[in-house]
């Protein structure tokens, strides 16, 4: 039976082993890395403006000169919070540069854990499993010019697409397996990476020690998710009432916001 990689103690317990890390790294970004070393929790000091990042995982590989970071989360409304840790590990290279060159590439993967929920500003859902984004500008005709190679990938499991390629589909199915079939999962075992994470957070490899603490870590993450929901709430109702004064109904306002016809006729009386 798979611990559930939901859960960051697990997460953390398979993903700093350096074969899964360096197999990991290799299927989603296609390059082979040997880091120096694997980080937990990584901080830079001085801090780079006034936001006090961590990364969950973190590794560098100084003779190939890139970065890699790995952060798993249980939400996805504030995507401007990654692309914040994503920038800081590109600017933080700056404090000994010369020049303005960026020395090593930057790598980050985020793992989203839970399905997507309406975006509050576009007021979008996304159901992807896999979004890349480069920094690599355009000319006029939509070419892309490989300037910077540096990648900001998400991965979320919960939306299956026939057309993911193995290399992603490994990786996902493990993480979707161990939260939603963790007695019977179904894995490529033949991919190195993937027999090895499994038998890293199978059960009867896990410690009392290590089971303590994700008990814990699920108590916090309850708490801060009841914190969070009072916030997601409030961007919610402003997406149902824009909806309403846009002249939706009430099936389209469900599937946005996830709110039951009572909840949203409640709101059509409050606003008239």
């Amino acid at each position: 039976m798979l611990a559930r990689l939901d859960n960051e103690v697990f997460f953390k317990k398979a993903f700093t082993d350096k074969t899964v890390f360096k197999a990991f790294v290799r299927d989603i970004v296609g390059i082979e890395v040997e880091p120096d070393k694997i980080e937990t929790e990584k901080s830079f000091q001085p801090k780079v403006g006034n936001i006090n990042f961590k990364y969950d995982i973190f590794a560098e590989d100084s003779k190939k000169r890139i970065i890699i970071e790995i952060q798993k989360v249980e939400y996805d409304h504030n995507f401007d919070r990654f692309l914040h840790y994503h920038l800081q590990a590109i600017t933080e290279q700056q404090r000994t540069a010369a020049d303005y060159s960026v020395a090593r590439t930057v790598y980050t993967i985020v793992v989203m854990t839970a399905p997507y929920r309406v975006h509050a500003k576009t007021q979008e859902l996304y159901r992807d499993e896999v979004l890349i984004s480069t920094l690599n500008p355009k000319n006029i005709n939509g070419i892309e010019r490989k300037i910077f190679n540096h990648e900001l990938i998400y991965l979320n499991p919960n939306y299956k697409d026939e057309n993911t390629p193995p290399n992603y589909r490994d990786w996902l199915d493990l993480i979707y397996e161990s939260i939603h079939n963790p007695e019977a999962p179904k894995l490529n075992l033949q991919n190195e990476g993937i027999r090895r994470a499994s038998k890293i957070v199978n059960y009867d490899n896990v410690s009392p020690e290590e089971l303590e603490q994700a008990k814990i870590e699920v108590g916090k993450r309850q708490v801060i998710a009841l914190n969070r929901d009072e916030g997601w709430r409030d961007a919610m109702t402003e997406v149902a009432q824009n909806l309403i004064q846009a002249g939706a109904d009430n099936t389209l306002i469900a599937q946005a916001t996830g709110w039951t016809d009572e909840q949203i006729n409640q709101l059509r009386e409050t606003l008239g």
